[in-house]
């Protein structure tokens, strides 16, 4: 089993830096980072952090090329590749639907999957050749080349996905893995990683090759329950972004946190984090001492195939960045990186 730090890069960049660094030498696989608006950039960041590490690998966790061309993602990781002596990898996606809303592009009529298997294509061409010639339904290129060329000779390229099952299928078929964000039941990485399969097996590729990633919402530190109180800060600002079908494979009812999506997108945090139950946060996220997260990975994730954990970790900092709330006993960024690698990590390696 492989574990990544999943950042959000909302914190000073110094300390960002410092936090990836400190990832690299703990033996961190990866670190990602989201390529949303809302947050720094990250390959500038990543482009910072390669020449301060020296085995961990950068890209973006998820890329949206609903918003970013695929062939400027291509040309930037190709060149974040070169940068990192070949670290680098990308996850791809159509977007976050909330980001797409606010600009003001309706997800439902961009015909997400299509257009993200369309991309891939893309990007595989171009990472590989160097040049594309291609007259695509939602991409068109006449000898676009590119001097941007990447030190690995094969770039990974990966699907994220949620919903499922085309999305899962077309990860496992047609890309070099999967990274499955949000989830944390048996079954529903049971549901993924069936149909991830699938997808491999029709393309005659070895399912168990891939990379199968569970990016979940992650809290820890030698206080139970101020890491679980960090966690539940932020379970309902993930949870919006979870489709119907993937709250009910993770025993959720939709109509129980209806009321916590509505409070959190009229901006009303606080009362969005009120109405989260601690049952709730409980079910969707890996929080409490390392011995609890263990237990729940080693219960829930590992046994359905999954051979990559991608943790968002959640400190003080992060929630009180996004939520205002100050938890003084939430352990920070570092000391979590610590714990991981120190007590959850040779458990499972």
């Amino acid at each position: 089993m492989k574990f990544s730090y999943a950042m959000l890069p909302d914190y000073p960049l110094t300390e960002s830096l410092k936090s990836i660094q400190l990832a690299d030498e703990l033996g961190f696989h990866a670190c990602y980072a989201a390529d949303e608006t809302w947050h720094k950039d990250l390959w500038l960041l990543f482009a910072a952090a390669a020449g301060r590490t020296s085995r961990i690998r950068l890209g973006p966790s998820v890329s949206p090329v609903t918003l970013r061309e695929p062939t400027l993602i291509a040309q930037a990781l190709a060149t974040l590749d070169e940068l990192s002596d070949g670290r680098a990898e990308g996850v791809l996606s159509s977007g976050n639907f909330g980001l797409l809303a606010q600009y003001r592009i309706d997800w439902a009529c961009t015909r997400p999957l299509s257009r993200v298997k369309e991309a891939l294509h893309v990007m595989r061409t171009f990472l590989d050749e160097g040049a594309i010639t291609h007259d695509g339904e939602f991409f068109s290129y006449d000898g676009l080349f590119t001097f941007a060329r990447p030190v690995q000779e094969r770039l990974p390229l990966k699907l994220g996905a949620m919903r499922g099952p085309k999305s899962f299928e077309a990860a496992g078929e047609l890309s070099d893995g999967c990274h499955h964000a949000l989830s944390y039941t048996r079954e529903a990485y049971d549901y993924a990683v069936h149909h991830i399969r699938a997808g491999a097996e029709r393309a005659g590729k070895d399912w168990r090759s891939l990379d199968i990633g569970a990016w979940v919402v992650f809290a820890t530190g030698p206080d139970s329950a101020a890491a679980k109180e960090a966690a539940r800060s932020m379970v309902g600002i993930y949870a919006s972004s979870m489709p119907e079908e993937q709250l009910l494979r993770n025993g959720v009812d939709p109509a129980e946190l209806k009321p916590v999506i509505d409070a959190i997108g009229a901006g009303d945090l606080a009362r969005g984090i009120e109405l989260t139950t601690p049952e709730i946060a409980e079910r969707l996220s890996v929080a409490g001492t390392p011995e609890e997260c263990l237990a729940k990975i080693e219960r829930d994730i590992a046994p359905s195939g999954v051979n990559h954990m991608i943790c968002a970790i959640t400190d003080r900092a992060l929630v009180k960045t996004f939520t205002g709330r100050d938890l003084p006993e939430a352990a920070d960024v570092d000391t979590q990186l610590r714990l991981i690698a120190e007590r959850v990590m040779p458990a499972l390696g």
